[in-house]
């Protein structure tokens, strides 16, 4: 399955839930209380994050898509970080705030990057399930995908209408559910429970038979569109009325906390559906975000630059030879992290060992080095009869095995003008007797504001000497 990464700037979600407050305090510990046998942590710093669907909506936010969120709240300093930390975030937050009743808060006291306790602060809200539904159906218009992300904490006591008031208008509907009735998420475009919330439906599922098996009886007594069962260390499974059940594999690399986990699957894939990818390409997608937030500690959000980075490690194309599409993606990510980009280019036919000491100088003027290869035409053209040696995809095979090329590409028209204005390196390098005013695209790089430098060649090392000495023999 190829992936891409998604328009998400047209991916408008709204999110209606529980949002609660997760709050860390940290700290150092040193020693054992003298009052009980436990330890002492001298807090030292205190920090807030959105969770629940205030999580949901965040991640969306941090995708690059617009997010929308309908939560209910108390009248109080947690809603007040709440509202404040999701605007700062572009997320456009509604709350139904009732006084008398505290925000939900889960307070986590950290140290050494380990939780020693949590202590929630909640009551199950009263809520006005008519206002909410008011304020959803204004903020419906527009939206590309409903999410109901339930904690079961109050805030959504009529599923139905919110769901039906989404189906009439053609917007998709995903649901995260809590409890022991579904039944309430009847009608929902795809409905997204962990492993334990599933069974705790249908039974036990002693193998993935049995869990398809079941997974398609819940679909049709539901009425769903599609199921999507996360599983743990198992990855996640996708089913669909007439379509083979989709086993996808976990992918973290290193489990630190879960916690989010599931917020981040239901968050990429709704961006995902928004932005207008097909459902296994959308389930594929927070496959890879729910394998980066795992690694990460508490309740998190995954950035569009994380994300796109997993699909190239994905499609193989943080290194090696790409296409232009993939090239930008790559130099788009490379900047997001605050990688300085060098470019040069040549034929490189045979290569030898001036080559690979230009290409390391080069590689030392910045953090990632595109090289740009003339196609045999082209070679054709600029060396004469019988040249190139090596055609193109042989000569990029090599370049792309040098552990100072980052990226490899190739160009047909005789200098690199327009792959140059496409790919605006920040540092455009060649080798040779030039000055820097010579160097062909050399006015395109100045232009906005990038730098040219010309680096010396190593003395004897010429592909056409090497030409000419073997014709000689």
């Amino acid at each position: 399955m190829k992936l891409s990464m998604p328009r998400f700037d047209l991916a408008p979600v709204l999110v209606v839930g529980d949002v609660m407050l997760d709050r860390y305090w940290h700290g150092g510990t040193s020693r054992i209380s003298p009052e009980a046998p436990v330890p002492v942590v001298k807090v030292e710093q205190i920090e807030d994050r959105p969770g629940g669907a205030a999580n949901v909506a965040l991640n969306i936010a941090a995708l690059g898509a617009p997010a929308s969120l309908v939560g209910v709240t108390g009248e109080d300093e947690a809603a007040d970080s709440l509202g404040n930390s999701l605007q700062a975030a572009g997320v456009r937050a509604v709350f139904q705030r009732i006084a008398h009743q505290p925000t939900i808060v889960k307070l986590r006291v950290m140290s050494r990057h380990q939780q020693l306790l949590r202590i929630d602060f909640e009551e199950p809200f009263a809520t006005d399930a008519a206002a909410l539904a008011v304020d959803v159906e204004t903020l419906l218009e527009g939206v590309k995908v409903l999410v109901l992300s339930d904690y079961g904490k109050g805030a959504l006591q009529n599923h139905q209408s919110l769901i039906q008031a989404a189906r009439q208008r053609g917007i998709p509907v995903l649901a995260d559910p809590k409890g022991k009735d579904f039944s309430i998420y009847r009608g929902a475009t795809v409905l997204t429970p962990n492993l334990s919330e599933f069974e705790a439906i249908v039974g036990r599922c002693l193998d993935e038979a049995e869990l398809v098996a079941k997974g398609a009886d819940l679909m049709s007594d539901l009425d769903l569109g599609a199921l999507l069962v996360t599983r743990g260390e198992h990855g996640m499974t996708l089913l669909r009325a007439d379509h083979p059940a989709l086993h996808l594999p976990a992918r973290a690399r290193e489990v630190f906390d879960v916690t989010g986990a599931g917020d981040t699957v239901i968050s990429t894939l709704a961006a995902a559906l928004a932005a207008g990818e097909e459902l296994p390409h959308a389930v594929a997608l927070a496959n890879l975000a729910a394998g980066i937030v795992v690694g990460k500690l508490g309740t998190a959000a995954i950035s569009a630059p994380e994300l796109r980075r997993a699909i190239q490690r994905e499609e193989g194309s943080e290194r090696g030879v790409l296409t232009l599409d993939q090239l930008l993606l790559a130099i788009d990510d490379a900047r997001a992290h605050n990688e300085r980009i060098v470019f040069t280019n040549g034929c490189f036919d045979i290569l030898h060992a001036g080559h690979v000491t230009y290409l390391e100088q080069a590689r030392a003027q910045g953090d990632r080095l595109i090289v740009a290869v003339n196609d045999d035409a082209s070679v054709g053209r600029l060396k004469g009869p019988g040249r190139p040696i090596n055609a193109v995809d042989r000569r990029m095979a090599v370049l792309a095995g040098l552990g100072a090329v980052d990226w490899v590409i190739s160009f047909a028209e005789g200098t690199p003008e327009n792959l140059l204005s496409h790919v605006r390196p920040d540092v455009l390098v060649k080798g040779g007797d030039y000055s820097v005013d010579q160097v062909v695209g050399a006015d395109i790089v100045k232009g906005y504001g990038g730098t040219v430098k010309v680096l010396g060649l190593v003395e004897n090392s010429s592909t056409t000497a090497i030409v000419e000495k073997i014709r000689s023999r």
